[in-house]
């Protein structure tokens, strides 16, 4: 049975940007770190196929541990993985909230 190739967030939601400009915004690039596989984690967004969630990177942060210290317990992390989950968490966060009046 072949499995499905993963989703990657950038590829998803380039909708939102042109394919000009694809090349020159670095959080776009850094989105391409971040994957969704449906027999992963649960479908959520993990990093570069990785069992390990995006979730996972930012509790860490919110935590107070450092970037070095994610990356020497995790060496098979890279620094833009860090940077990716931030990018993503960013681009999560924007979006108007409405309220009634």
């Amino acid at each position: 049975m072949a499995t499905a190739e993963p989703m990657n967030l950038a590829r998803i939601e380039t909708g939102l940007i042109s394919q000009s400009d694809q090349g020159t915004i670095p959080s776009v690039k850094l989105l391409e770190r971040i994957t969704v596989e449906p027999d992963k984690c649960g479908g959520r967004p993990c990093i570069r196929g990785l069992r390990i969630r995006v979730t996972d990177i930012l509790g860490m942060l919110a935590e107070g541990v450092s970037h070095d210290e994610i990356l020497r317990d995790f060496p098979y992390l890279e620094p833009d993985d860090i940077k990716a989950a931030l990018a993503y968490a960013a681009h999560q966060a924007d979006h108007a909230v409405l309220r009634q009046s």
